[in-house]
């Protein structure tokens, strides 16, 4: 089913793929013709990460730097009204989305009415989990329901043991791979073809936050030695797709040679927002400290969008790095984690 927008207040149409999960937006249309200029922002999210997991399974076992810091906040997980409220306002706007939260959201007790209820109202709901104790029926419910499912690379029994149940079950799936200092050799050497896959659909690097239980040793930063073979690699041709996190977008503005055309900067509070079990809104997940909130237990999605904490946080792409003449595709980079972007241009205004 395609699923077509029409966004007045802002001159675009986007065109969205249920089964394919295809999507493609037009440019700024004056006079009816298409000028090529990329719209700024939606009118109302078309993607929204929501925060389902309060709690996580893993509880102290659990070694990985997660953003979230699910290994020692442990809290309510979202509630099936809270979360039904928020597909009823997105339905007829949203296409998709993104489960997630402090732990895997198949562990959730609702998570079958949960991606049953979104599929109802023709939005897709894809989810990342670490597959530790995944079981069959998460698998089937996943097959029938999502667009796709991506497995965190925690290089654990389960890891693989999740990827072959996805694969075997025939969902779209990815890997979600954290890139930082400590994991971008072994990223190289995926690359370079020293690991052998089964044909997943897409690895996906996700760099590396010093938010949660991220440590701020961890960043990758810019003078990183393989940083450029890294991103040479990437514009190679391999058994599965490549993708990137919009945190990542000044590396390959600075490094790779692909096709711009592909990717897209910064999209919290532009055209996504995350939404925590608690029913705060922020314009990104990695707002830890919710300095850009609206509470939704007082407001609808529509007022946080329109807010001054939103249009705030935009305004940093707006403003800065101006006269660099890659500020369309990178808008200076990540607006929370300055130290994350990997520039070093001396236009650089933060």
């Amino acid at each position: 089913m395609e699923i077509v927008k029409v966004d007045k207040a802002n001159s675009f149409v986007a065109r969205f793929n249920t089964e394919s999960g295809f999507y493609i937006r037009s440019g700024v249309i004056k006079n009816g013709i298409d000028t090529n200029v990329d719209p700024f922002m939606a009118s109302f999210p078309e993607l929204i990460d929501v925060g389902i997991m309060g709690s996580c399974a893993h509880a102290t076992q659990c070694t990985v730097g997660c953003y979230q810091g699910g290994t020692n906040n442990q809290k309510s997980d979202m509630k099936l009204e809270n979360y039904k409220s928020i597909i009823d306002q997105c339905e007829g706007k949203v296409f998709q989305i993104a489960l997630g939260g402090h732990g895997d959201p198949n562990k959730h007790e609702n998570f079958a009415q949960i991606l049953k209820y979104t599929r109802s109202k023709n939005i897709v709901p894809n989810y990342t989990t670490s597959g530790f104790n995944l079981t069959d029926e998460e698998v089937r419910l996943t097959k029938e329901y999502c667009g796709a499912v991506a497995v965190s690379w925690y290089r654990q029994n389960y890891t693989f043991r999740a990827l072959n149940s996805f694969l075997d079950a025939g969902c779209t799936t990815n890997i979600h791979y954290v890139l930082s200092n400590e994991s971008i050799n072994e990223a190289i050497d995926i690359l370079s073809g020293k690991y052998k896959f089964r044909e997943f659909n897409a690895i996906i690097f996700l760099l590396h936050k010093p938010v949660g239980c991220g440590s701020k040793e961890a960043i990758l930063h810019i003078d990183y030695p393989r940083l450029n073979e890294f991103f040479g690699l990437v514009a190679k041709k391999h058994q599965f797709k490549i993708g990137f996190d919009s945190c990542t977008i000044p590396g390959l503005v600075n490094y790779a040679d692909i096709n711009f055309d592909t990717v897209d900067t910064c999209e919290g509070a532009r055209y996504s927002m995350y939404i925590s079990p608690d029913m705060i809104a922020v314009p990104c997940s990695f707002d830890q400290s919710h300095n850009y909130s609206v509470d939704l237990n007082l407001f609808t999605i529509q007022d946080a969008w329109d807010s001054g904490s939103f249009d705030e946080f935009r305004s940093h792409m707006k403003t800065n790095c101006t006269v660099c003449d890659k500020h369309e595709i990178c808008k200076s980079g990540c607006p929370l984690e300055r130290g994350i972007v990997l520039c070093n241009r001396k236009v650089r205004t933060v």
